[in-house]
């Protein structure tokens, strides 16, 4: 646990002023070499590194499955991966100069819409933000975390990170690394949903994503256009349904 946060001096000033220890979460730079090439600068936690390259590659489009990837080495903050893929660089340019093409709109066209069906009831969603409440130890340490959950029957996989993307890279890197059936699994997270969450979501095949918080228009539009279930704003014992409300049982 220490590995996601450390103690630091602080001051605390209100109608008393005194110095404390306040523990502050940990964020890192690491560096992502695809086929000896530098791929890209990421701030993550330094945790489940492995887990946030395969969920990240996949949940881009820039492999099609695990095979693709014939090795991934950690080293402290590097982290070297080889691809056995003969299109990946033109994947790769197509994810690095997508701002200048439309941004997420015209990365959308080449996402296969999702057809699962998949099912979860209104009491599985709750109980879940339940446990999700339990699970976010290092939010409750630091208030400096975002989290996610993979979920299906008898699984539950959470990791936190101080990114809300990653988090939901590391739990569906975790997921696909252990072979689960993504096409029959939700993600509850903490964070807002714009269009590249849902859309990585969308990638990997899983077809319901909930939150705590809220989507944007652009993750409202993604949603439709991808088969996605949305859900937001889940809180006690009610939440918002926003998209492809028929996996839902109420």
């Amino acid at each position: 646990m220490s590995i996601m946060f450390k103690k630091i001096k602080a001051t605390r000033i209100g109608e008393k002023t005194f110095e404390l220890d306040e523990k502050v979460v940990i964020d890192e730079e690491v560096e992502i070499i695809v086929n000896q090439m530098a791929f890209g600068r990421f701030s993550v936690s330094p945790t489940f590194l492995k887990e946030f390259v395969v969920g990240y590659l996949m949940g881009e489009g820039l492999v099609d499955c695990v095979d693709n990837i014939k090795s991934i080495e950690v080293d402290k903050n590097t982290i070297k991966v080889e691809i056995d893929l003969v299109d990946f660089d033109i994947r790769r340019e197509m994810v690095m100069s997508s701002d200048c093409f439309g941004g997420w709109r015209s990365k959308i066209e080449f996402v296969k819409k999702v057809k699962s069906d998949y099912t979860v009831s209104k009491d599985q969603i709750l109980d879940v933000f339940n446990r999700l409440r339990k699970e976010s130890s290092v939010w409750k340490e630091t208030g400096g975390t975002h989290i996610a959950a993979i979920v299906a029957d008898n699984i539950f996989i959470a990791i936190e990170d101080v990114s809300r993307h990653v988090a939901i890279d590391k739990v569906m890197g975790a997921a696909i690394l252990k072979g689960i059936d993504i096409s029959q699994c939700f993600i509850a997270c903490s964070g807002r949903m714009p269009s590249d969450m849902v859309m990585k979501v969308a990638r990997v095949g899983i077809p319901i994503l909930t939150s705590k918080a809220a989507p944007t228009i652009s993750g409202y539009t993604a949603g439709q256009k991808t088969g996605i279930t949305i859900i937001g704003f889940v809180r006690g014992k009610r939440f918002n349904l926003y998209t492809n409300p028929q996996r839902i049982i109420v």
